[in-house]
């Protein structure tokens, strides 16, 4: 028990005990008030910028990490940490070692953590793509819904859900994690030839884009890609300037890079939108992505002949008779 033996108090206790407040309690209560108000100063110390606020984190981390353990003072501990921007290996490796600190750990902490620990990081990511994964084939196959809602949420609604959310904010604005994010989901394509999982690289891609995330968002070749995508689904509509920033995108897709292949996404895109040649040449580099990545050789494929001059005029006799 922590015992608050200040002189001013003592003549305070019988009177406490006068009322029937346990000591226990009077201690509790005070040493509650105290943390968290030690807990307001390290976060707005830490709302600062400059060397001198990093000096005193790196003192204060010092001083209070031996008490790590003890669960009264621990939330002070995980505060220093959160508010400390690049906090030293010695001490991350003591909350990777003991699952109870670990689990206590902030977000903001754990980054550091996982970004020199890709197999830790990939045992708290998994879950999530599983659950990613589950949740958009129950509602594709979900036979029993007669008014499926797979195509209905617009792109933003869609980035909302859970999964898209908690691993934006798992990521933060590392780009170390989000490389490895990227590659998870790159592994898991070619693995199991999945598309969900282009989706969910298109769909957090433009989360981050929604949270302003210039250090991620600037480096990724595919965001422009995607938001001018993303752009055409929202308005079901591709209008000529739009068009030709996607051609310009396709046209400069080379050997080597993959880039916009997990994005092709055509939810959402009228079948009767006029710029049909572009649409068909991204729906065809969409499906041929796992081949394209599984063999490295990424370029374009031709677009069949026969999709234009015979398979769509037969589609559109069949729609006109079914009118």
């Amino acid at each position: 028990m922590v015992r608050i033996l200040l002189p001013s108090l003592r003549p305070m206790l019988p009177l406490l005990d006068l009322h029937g407040v346990r000591r226990l309690d009077f201690h509790t209560s005070v040493l509650e008030e105290l943390r968290e108000r030690l807990i307001a100063e390290i976060n707005k110390l830490g709302a600062k910028e400059g060397r001198e606020r990093d000096k005193i984190l790196d003192k204060l981390l010092k001083e209070s990490f031996p008490v790590v353990r003890v669960r009264a003072l621990r939330p002070i501990v995980m505060c220093i940490l959160r508010n400390t921007p690049h906090i030293d290996d010695k001490y991350l490796r003591v909350l990777v070692r003991d699952r109870e600190l670990y689990s206590d750990t902030d977000t903001e902490v754990k980054r550091q953590i996982w970004r020199d620990n890709q197999s830790l990081f990939g045992d708290e990511v998994s879950p999530l793509l599983s659950q990613y994964i589950r949740e958009k084939e129950h509602i594709l196959f979900d036979h029993l819904n007669l008014n499926n809602l797979f195509f209905t949420p617009s792109p933003k609604i869609r980035r909302q859900g859970e999964v898209v959310q908690k691993l934006a904010n798992m990521i933060g604005n590392n780009v170390k994690l989000y490389d490895m994010v990227l590659q998870f989901l790159r592994t898991l394509f070619l693995r199991t030839r999945n598309v969900h999982y282009c989706t969910l690289r298109a769909e957090l891609l433009m989360a981050l884009h929604d949270l302003e995330v210039q250090d991620i968002i600037s480096v990724d070749p595919c965001h422009k890609f995607t938001w001018c995508l993303d752009a055409c689904i929202r308005e079901k509509n591709v209008d000529i300037k739009r068009s030709r920033e996607l051609q310009g995108f396709l046209d400069n897709i080379k050997r080597g890079q993959e880039q916009v292949l997990h994005l092709i996404n055509n939810e959402g895109l009228p079948r009767e939108n006029t710029i049909l040649i572009l649409l068909l040449r991204m729906l065809a580099l969409g499906l041929s992505a796992w081949v394209m990545i599984d063999s490295q050789e990424f370029k374009e494929p031709k677009l069949d002949s026969q999709v234009v001059t015979k398979f769509l005029p037969a589609l559109m006799s069949l729609m006109v008779d079914d009118q």
